[in-house]
């Protein structure tokens, strides 16, 4: 889960170096996957039950905030990139 949530600002961040808009929506959606990623560790830590009701929906809240974020994020940089 570390990882996956780590690897989220990291990609924002190297494809925020990218010459295009194409290149840094790439990277928006490797990010977009991590986050994706991370939602699937939650929903895991819950079952398994390593996370209570509260703070599995507390978590879920906070990781699809993200989400919407990026996707608006990619729109922006590049319509039509996700469909």
């Amino acid at each position: 889960m570390r990882k996956s949530a780590s690897s989220i600002p990291a990609n924002i961040a190297e494809g925020c170096g990218k010459n295009t808009h194409p290149d840094f929506a790439k990277y928006l959606n490797t990010a977009l996957g991590s986050a994706n990623e991370a939602e699937y560790f939650i929903l895991l830590s819950k079952d398994l039950g390593y996370l209570q009701n509260d703070n599995y929906e507390n978590l879920t809240s906070l990781i699809n905030e993200i989400k919407s974020m990026l996707i608006a994020l990619i729109i922006k940089v590049r319509p039509n990139a996700i469909s």
